[in-house]
């Protein structure tokens, strides 16, 4: 069986190029997105939850191609994921031809209503270019770690002009994580 639309694409192209592919789908949906002969592992869940929820736990991180309804709903989903703290891997936008530019300004919107804190506008990340958003993502480093390296950084710096170290390290919280 073969799926339909770009993620058929994209499994095929990453599978022809020797990466793993798996394809997680919930049974109700087997009829409707598959139509030939499958590439990489199909695991078949009971249902869309358990479907994000497996996802979640086996990717590395998360890019969004243009899509529809459900493309939206699961990019919203795993940005309001890495916000609550239940996970912080990165999550991409493949912003091909403008087609997230109303997306983003809303996003900004929703910041400059006080809505999203602008700390939090950085959860994800946004490129018009596949190549610079895997180079983004590579390079990704989620808040906490962001802030443990900018500390350590600030303690070095201390250390080495012999000013006195009153710097609190921040603790990493792991509740709330899903896997």
């Amino acid at each position: 069986m073969e799926l339909r639309g770009l993620m058929g694409l994209v499994s095929q192209a990453v599978h022809s190029s020797g990466g793993n592919v798996l394809g997680i789908i919930p049974r109700t949906l087997m009829r409707k997105e598959l139509t030939g002969e499958t590439v990489g592992e199909l695991k078949i869940v009971t249902g869309m939850h358990q479907r994000k929820a497996e996802m979640s736990c086996q990717s590395d991180a998360f890019i969004a191609l243009p899509g529809g309804y459900g493309t939206l709903e699961e990019l919203l989903e795993v940005i309001s994921w890495a916000q609550l703290g239940i996970h912080s891997k990165p999550v991409g936008l493949l912003n091909v031809d403008g087609y997230y530019n109303s997306l983003l300004a809303l996003i900004d919107s929703a910041v400059d209503e006080g809505f999203i804190r602008p700390s939090q506008r950085h959860l994800f990340i946004s490129s018009s270019s596949a190549k610079e958003l895997v180079q983004k993502l590579e390079e990704y480093l989620p808040a906490e770690e962001l802030a443990i390296k900018l500390q350590q950084e600030k303690v070095q710096f201390a250390n080495e002009s012999s000013l006195p170290d009153e710097i609190d390290r921040p603790a990493i919280a792991q509740e709330g994580q899903i896997c």
